[in-house]
This record gives C-alpha cells, structure tokens and sequence, in this order.
C-alpha cells in the first residue's frame, strides 16, 4: 500500500500520525512524507528576518525524523510559515496535486479541517481538493489527524468538528514517535504543553482506551472509495 502523509509545518507528521507512520513502515508499506511550510519564520516580525540557519537545520530535521519514522521518501516545501493565508490556494492544490502525482497513494493522511492554526485549515482544503475522487485518480481513502495544541485549542469553535472514527494502535511505536518529536528541538515543549512527551502519551493513552488497546492514534475518516 502506498500511503501519503501531507502536513503543514515540520512535526506536524509526528505530532499527527507519527505512531502510524512507523506502524506502517514496519508493516512494509511505502510511507512519504510532504511538508508544505518552512516552520519558524512566523516567530519573526518580518519573515525576512528569520535565522536562515536554524531553518536550514529544521529541514534536515524533516530528513532525519522521516528515517526514524521509516518513511521511505520526504520532500519539504517553503510556502510561508503561518502565512498560508496569504498564498493563493490555487498554487497550495496544484503544489499538494504534483506531489500526489509523483507517489501515486492509495491513501492520504493529513490536517483535519476545523483545526485553529490557518495553516492546517488550508493544507485540509488543498488536499480535498487535489485529491478528488475522479476516473483513475489513485487516492481512495483520505483520512484527517489532530494536531494536539490546535485541534484541541479551537474549542470546537470552528467547524467541522474533529469527530474521530478510526483509530490506529501505536502500542509498539508510541515510543518512536515520541523520540522523533524529541528530534524536532525547536517545537517540543515541556509539560503541561500539549506537545510535550508527557501529553503526548497521556493523548495516544486516552485514545487507546477507548479503541481498547494500550496506545492509539485516532482519525477522522473523510471519505473512502471501495
């Protein structure tokens, strides 16, 4: 099976499947990985004046957290971090359509559409949209994740609602994902924060115990073809 994950910034992979992505992997699925933003720039007034190294270090984060998830292949892009909203959404589809062209997935995990973060509400129109059901189009299941410290965050304020309906057991990658987002040293924070280690595992334990399994991720299944 060939499996596309779509995320908006770097860790958001981790944050949103990242249990399932090294499930998978090791299953021996053809996992890549797309990320549409830079990451960081929006922490700068001007996005100009963002540290180009740090972000030239991110991006081989991205590299080196795809092979501990097992991904087989990740390509990042630079559309403005948190700035998504300013880029026409024509140009974000047709970005999310060369790279479904290029792996050629059965199946496309990506942002859930209620999300607060601009950029995750984006990415989930643009791949909707890139990945419409037509003749011979080669995606038949796309599936939304959460992204802990956005999902949560929006208090149910924006529609839809993330209203989860599969769930994948991660009980024997929970601990990859958490060191992979370890990895990513400028996004990780400590607890109470929802993306510190802490919360991560308490979020896959609270989902595991309702999929009735030690560790779960959970999904939203958008639409399937069958």
């Amino acid at each position: 099976m060939r499996v596309l994950v779509i995320a908006a910034h770097p860790d958001d992979e981790v944050l949103g499947c990242g249990g399932t992505i090294a499930r998978l992997a090791r299953e021996g699925h053809e996992v890549s990985i797309a990320i549409l933003g830079e990451g960081l720039t929006a922490r700068y007034r001007k996005r100009e004046h963002a540290d180009h190294t740090l972000l030239s270090q991110l991006r081989a984060r991205c590299q080196q957290v795809a092979d501990m998830l097992g991904a087989k292949e990740i390509v990042t892009h630079g559309f403005p971090d948190q700035r998504l909203d300013t880029v026409a959404l024509l140009e974000v589809v047709k970005t999310v359509e060369d790279d479904v062209a290029k792996f050629s997935p059965e199946v496309v995990y990506t942002h859930h559409g209620g999300e607060l973060n601009v950029d995750h509400q984006i990415t989930h129109r643009a791949v909707l949209t890139a990945t419409r059901p037509t003749q011979g189009h080669s995606v038949r299941e796309v599936y939304a994740f959460e992204v802990p410290s956005s999902t949560e965050w929006a208090f149910e304020q924006f529609k839809p609602v993330f209203r989860p309906n599969t769930f994948v057991n991660i009980a024997d990658t929970l601990e990859v994902k958490l060191r992979a987002m370890a990895h990513y040293e400028t996004e990780a924070r400590r607890f109470p924060h929802p993306r510190s280690p802490e919360a991560l595992e308490a979020i896959a334990c609270r989902w595991g115990s309702i999929a009735g399994c030690p560790a779960a991720e959970a999904f939203e299944l958008i639409r399937a073809v069958r």
